[in-house]
Formats: structure tokens, C-alpha cells, sequence
């Protein structure tokens, strides 16, 4: 039988050469046949670039019995999907349990029927071969699946971006605020160890910070100069109006979102609003994305400043420290320095 490439590969393996003639002789004119007198050669043979479709396997060797060569060849990630059948004058249940414990697929005894070891090598290599053309077939849907939801993925955070963009439209030229301070805030999460998963919720979450200032006057989001006392508490309810949008969403990262409007104006020292949290009663992604947004917003034109320089920008961040900051979070995000200037340049204003 033939794959395409050629004549399939059985590896034969006994201590006793006269066995190793006789399959040889009942296979050879359909297989490449290889042999091994030992299981140390056996399994150095199916580690080999060019390993067998099938192995023959006696039971019965010294230093190492086939059911340790099975036992060892089923552990290795590189040779466990190899079919392995036992050639054995042992017949009884359980040494037959035993080899299929082990991971075997059949059984022939000794002495060997040329007809029963030409059907059962046929049925075994031709399972083998469905099992392969199968983990082909669900490996490729698999990357096809991945890309597909690579493409909604990428549809959705553009969506986010461009709503969120939305609602900051009125003192944002361009939605690249909201694109940098989400992957600063990404990069800070996968700094601190939180793991992808954790990072990418964050990546969707970061961006609607500010939903709330939907909710806020154009007199006050629009003001130039300083706000006055009235002013600024209004403002300060942009958080709670975004936390009230986002409340009683069931994805994830709408969860996430919710948080992250309600507690990025938190500080470090409890002098934060809207709700005065201190320290570690604010949530980590809170902390995070604080970081974020502030480092962007020190850096860009808004309608109340210019741009201050990196040297000022950075030099706020780590006088915020302690006090605006959490410590744990602004060390994580100098220790990141070099990829936060890279998301700067890569996510630049038009202009």
C-alpha cells in the first residue's frame, strides 16, 4: 500500500533475528520494513527524522520488554500516534490487557499467519492514515476558525475605538488617545504578569474610560481655560454616567469596562473621585489605566494645555508615585519605558 510519498515505513521490532526475517519476508514486497533487535535501537529509530507509520513489536527482550518500548514511545509527544502492534507467543487476557493498557492497537501471536498479518498491518495503516488526514483537516479549520476570530476581534476593538472616539469627539481631534493609552495600558497589564487574557480584556476595556463625558455639558468639556468649583463637579460625573452605560453588561471585557470608567480617577492616596477609594481598594485595572491615561493626556494638546515634553511627562508620573499612583504600577510601567515611547510613535496624531 501506498501514501502518495512512496511505501509506508514498518519498523520491526524482536531480539530474535529469524523472527525479524519472517514478517520481513511476508511485508517487504508492499512496505519499506526497518528493524531493530532491541528496544533501545527501536526507539532511537522512531525518534529518527524519517520515524515508521507502524511498529511490530515483540514482547518478550532483554533489558528492555516491548511493553517499556510501548510505555516509553506513548510518552513521547513526537511518537505516541504511532500504531503499535504486539508480535508475541503470549496469548494470555492479560498480558493482552496490559498491551492495550499501554496504548497497543492489536495483537498477533506467534507463529504468524502471512494472511493475518498482511489484513490486520493493511486495517491498521489505513486507520492510521484517516487519524492523519483527520488531525490535517481539524488542525486547518482550526487556523481558519483562529482567523475568522482574529477578523471579529480586530471588527469589535475597532468598533470600541470608534465609539469611545465618539464620545470624547468634543475635546479629542482624532480617536489615537484612545488607541495609545489602551495599549499602554496593555503593555503595563502583561508587564505586571496578569497573563494575555487579562492584558487583551484590558486592551477592550482601556478605550471606554471616558464614555461618560457623553453626558457632560459642551460649555464645560469645551472650556479653554481653568474650571470652577461647579464645573469641576459636574465633570466629575463623567465617570459615574460611564459606569451607569456600561452597567449590566454580560461580555467580559464590558465588565471590565465598567470598572475602569468608575475608578480611573481614583488616587493612590484616597484623594481621587468619584468615590475617594485608597490604595488597594481600587481595582487593579483602575490603577492601570490611571497610569494611562495620564501619561497620554500630559503628553498631547487638549483644548486647556499644550503637550508637555517627555522629560516633564515622565518626571510627573514618577513624582505621582505613592500619592496619585500606584507604586507597584508606575515601577511596571518605567520598566516598559522603551515600548511606551514605541506605542507613542506608532499611534501618532494625524497631522
Amino acid at each position: 500500500m501506498e501514501n502518495g510519498l512512496g511505501k509506508q515505513t514498518i519498523l520491526v521490532v524482536d531480539d530474535m533475528s529469524e523472527n525479524i526475517d519472517v514478517l520481513d519476508g511476508i511485508l517487504r514486497d508492499d512496505y519499506n520494513i526497518k528493524v531493530a533487535l532491541n528496544g533501545e535501537k527501536a526507539l532511537r529509530i522512531a525518534l529518527s527524522k524519517s520515524p515508521p507509520d507502524l511498529i511490530l513489536l515483540d514482547i518478550m527482550m532483554p533489558d528492555m520488554d516491548g511493553y517499556e518500548v510501548c510505555r516509553r514511545l506513548k510518552e513521547n509527544r513526537d511518537t505516541r500516534k504511532i500504531p503499535i502492534i504486539f508480535v508475541t507467543a503470549m496469548g494470555e487476557v492479560e498480558n493482552e490487557t496490559e498491551g492495550f493498557r499501554l496504548g497497543a492497537v492489536d495483537y498477533i501471536t506467534k507463529p504468524v499467519n502471512r494472511h493475518v498479518v498482511q489484513a490486520r498491518v493493511k486495517t491498521q495503516l489505513a486507520l492510521y492514515d484517516q487519524n492523519r488526514v483527520l488531525e490535517e483537516k481539524v488542525q486547518e479549520r482550526t487556523i481558519q476558525l483562529k482567523k475568522a476570530l482574529d477578523r471579529i476581534s480586530e471588527a469589535s476593538l475597532d468598533t470600541i475605538y470608534r465609539l469611545s472616539t465618539a464620545a470624547e469627539y468634543k475635546d479629542e481631534d482624532t480617536g489615537a488617545h484612545v488607541k495609545r493609552m489602551s495599549h499602554y495600558a496593555q503593555a503595563v497589564t502583561s508587564c505586571m504578569g496578569l497573563g494575555e487574557n487579562v492584558a487583551l480584556r484590558i486592551l477592550y476595556a482601556a478605550p471606554m474610560h471616558d464614555v461618560g463625558k457623553i453626558g457632560i455639558p459642551d460649555r464645560i468639556i469645551l472650556k479653554p481655560g481653568k474650571l470652577d468649583e461647579e464645573e469641576w463637579k459636574i465633570i466629575k460625573q463623567h465617570t459615574t454616567i460611564g459606569g451607569r452605560i456600561l452597567k449590566g453588561a454580560e461580555a467580559g471585557y464590558l465588565k471590565l469596562a465598567e470598572i475602569v470608567a468608575l475608578t480611573h480617577h481614583e488616587k493612590w492616596d484616597g484623594s481621587g473621585y468619584p468615590n475617594g477609594l485608597k490604595g488597594k481598594e481600587i481595582p487593579l485595572v483602575g490603577q492601570i489605566t490611571a497610569i494611562a491615561d495620564v501619561f497620554d493626556a500630559l503628553t498631547t494638546k487638549r483644548p486647556y494645555k499644550d503637550p508637555f515634553s517627555l522629560e516633564k511627562a515622565f518626571g510627573i508620573i514618577k513624582e505621582g508615585r505613592g500619592a496619585h499612583f500606584s507604586p507597584e504600577v508606575v515601577d511596571a510601567f518605567f520598566s516598559i519605558k522603551d515600548e511606551i515611547l514605541s506605542i507613542k510613535e506608532k499611534y501618532q496624531d494625524p497631522g
